[in-house]
């Protein structure tokens, strides 16, 4: 991994900004910083930043919102810091798109891990993307194409889905008619080591059926499996 990656640092905070990117600029990096939406679109627009550092609670703007729309736009990596350490606040900001989630006060020492394990996973799934031939899965006259990340109906109709739900789909994909843990999807999903009682997944999972399905309330392709986890139930062909 290249620590010479570009951080954009968003905090309306002087002190942490200031703390923060100079740690971090001590480890390698490239490191600018924003006190808000603002101007973070800003620096956005300025720089090819290669990860977002980005504080929930902002002024104007929030940190939720900021994430949402990044993830509407772009596929930027973003390490969501908050006070709030509840765990449905953590998960709901990895419902909207962050990578991952730390709540302040923190080491930064930890953050600096989290950064390059995010970056890492974003680099391997290049990689593995590039090297990678059948990046077409079908399944019950869905398509999902790994490298153009576009889900399409038997009909042709691109259905949009949010990049966790994205991931999550071709973790299932990848291993059809095979029970898997919550822990196990979202390893293979996020790569990141899951908290105790981490119901992000069975969001998505519902989110997923949703889109997916005839009838998500009895799903077909996605099911239960009580006390284990789910299975992806349809044959998966590569092309």
């Amino acid at each position: 991994m290249d620590t010479s990656a570009h951080l954009l640092i968003v905090d309306d905070d002087r002190e942490i900004r200031d703390l923060l990117s100079r740690f971090l600029r001590r480890q390698g990096f490239r490191v600018d910083t924003a006190r808000d939406g603002r101007e973070m679109y800003r620096a956005l627009a300025d720089w090819q930043i290669d990860l977002v550092v980005l504080d929930r609670m902002l002024p104007g703007e929030d940190g939720l919102s900021l994430c949402r729309d990044l993830r509407v736009k772009s596929r930027i990596p973003i390490v969501m810091l908050t006070v709030l350490g509840a765990e449905t606040d953590r998960i709901v900001g990895l419902e909207v798109g962050a990578d991952d989630y730390l709540v302040k006060p923190f080491h930064p020492h930890e953050l600096l891990a989290r950064i390059k394990a995010v970056l890492r996973r974003v680099q391997d799934s290049s990689l593995s993307g590039a090297s990678n031939k059948d990046t077409v899965l079908r399944f019950a006259g869905w398509k999902l194409d790994r490298t153009r990340r576009r889900l399409e109906s038997s009909e042709g109709v691109n259905v949009a889905l949010s990049d966790g739900e994205f991931d999550l789909l071709v973790a299932f994909a990848e291993h059809p008619q095979r029970v898997l843990s919550r822990e196990q999807l979202l390893d293979l999903s996020r790569g990141r080591s899951p908290a105790p009682f981490d119901r992000s997944v069975d969001m998505q999972v519902g989110r997923l059926r949703r889109k997916i399905e005839t009838h998500p309330d009895a799903p077909e392709l996605i099911k239960t499996v009580r006390g284990r986890g789910y299975i992806f139930t349809p044959p998966v062909e590569n092309s």
